[in-house]
């Protein structure tokens, strides 16, 4: 039976099923074909969606206003400063009045219950652009992009490990999409950055029946080996305290993707990451950190981050035909 997620908010990938996740990646493919070949595809002519950003964003804003725009949809940015929600306006009035204007609204900030109450009251599709727990247009990105290195369900059964701080938001969808597109996962660094227990049962028992397999573990080495992917992200995540740089220097340093870890890897593999990334000191807050605690650089080494085996600039232009997928499908 053909797939269909017309009217569906996107919230969370558990919500969907291997099916429906494979049904957006293709879709993903076929909107970046258009794109590329310069073929017009604005099958939401004459569509609004709201676009509400409590977090600050490069990636996630363009690809919704790029997106929206190719789709033939008009697009309303909120940026922080922009929008009453849960200050002089609940969460709940909010949704009843964007829904009532617009066709789809999308939402970028903290806890993933503020999404998913926008969804309940909204009355149309709420797509979540990122929260503290889960960033799940980001993963249908992630696997258009291995998939064009290893072929349409080429993961299948292959290795993915996120290095580092696994217990993210990213750490945490990677494990999830994993788990149900049948891809082997590995959560590689210290246990104090280990993804939810809770989380980790839900996602075991869907691989369970997807034949992927669901790791966990402090050992670089065993973290590395064989593996097709290695990901990492930021050290500190957008909304945390700056205080937390030196702690988290100390846990994740040995976690560092660097051209010795990749070389403990599978001779094919590539590196990715969600970016922005602290690779050097060309951006403030790389610089503030190397002042403070002498590292030019972080999760991961310029060598790796500019090598040949890098995909973080094709994964990052697919964030926007993974999330035109994501509009169009929901809305069309």
């Amino acid at each position: 039976m053909a797939v269909s997620l017309t009217g569906r908010s996107f919230l969370k990938l558990l919500d969907f099923t291997p099916e429906e996740i494979r049904y957006l990646i293709d879709l993903s493919a076929e909107l970046k074909a258009k794109k590329h070949a310069r073929e017009p595809h604005r099958y939401l002519e004459g569509k609004n969606v709201a676009l509400i950003f409590e977090k600050t964003s490069t990636r996630t804003r363009c690809a919704f206003e790029v997106g929206a725009a190719d789709l033939g949809m008009h697009a309303v940015y909120l940026d922080p400063s922009a929008s009453q929600i849960g200050k002089k306006e609940s969460i709940a009035d909010t949704a009843r009045v964007l829904g009532r204007m617009f066709d789809g609204i999308e939402y970028r900030g903290f806890g993933q219950e503020r999404v998913e109450e926008l969804a309940e009251y909204a009355g149309v599709p709420v797509w979540n652009g990122l929260t503290t727990e889960f960033h799940p247009t980001q993963m249908i990105a992630d696997v258009l992009t291995m998939e064009e290195e290893f072929g349409r369900d080429g993961m299948r059964g292959r290795k993915v490990t996120f290095m580092g701080d696994a217990g993210n938001n990213v750490g945490n969808s990677l494990m999830v999409v994993c788990a149900k597109l049948g891809i082997d996962f590995c959560a590689c660094g210290p246990a104090e950055q280990m993804p939810d227990a809770e989380l980790v049962e839900t996602c075991r028992g869907v691989a369970a029946e997807t034949g992927a397999t669901i790791t966990l573990t402090a050992d670089v080495d065993e973290g590395a080996r064989g593996a097709s992917v290695i990901y990492t992200d930021i050290w500190v995540s957008m909304g945390e305290s700056s205080d937390l740089w030196g702690e988290r220097i100390r846990l994740l340093s040995p976690y560092q993707v660097n051209a010795e870890l990749m070389g403990k890897a599978a001779p094919d593999a590539i590196f990715m990451h969600c970016l922005p990334s602290f690779h050097d000191r060309k951006t403030t807050i790389g610089e503030e950190v190397f002042q403070k605690f002498g590292l030019a650089e972080l999760e991961v080494s310029n060598e790796v981050f500019e090598g040949p085996r890098s995909r973080v600039f094709d994964e990052a232009e697919n964030r926007l035909h993974s999330i035109k997928a994501v509009m169009l499908a929901t809305l069309r």
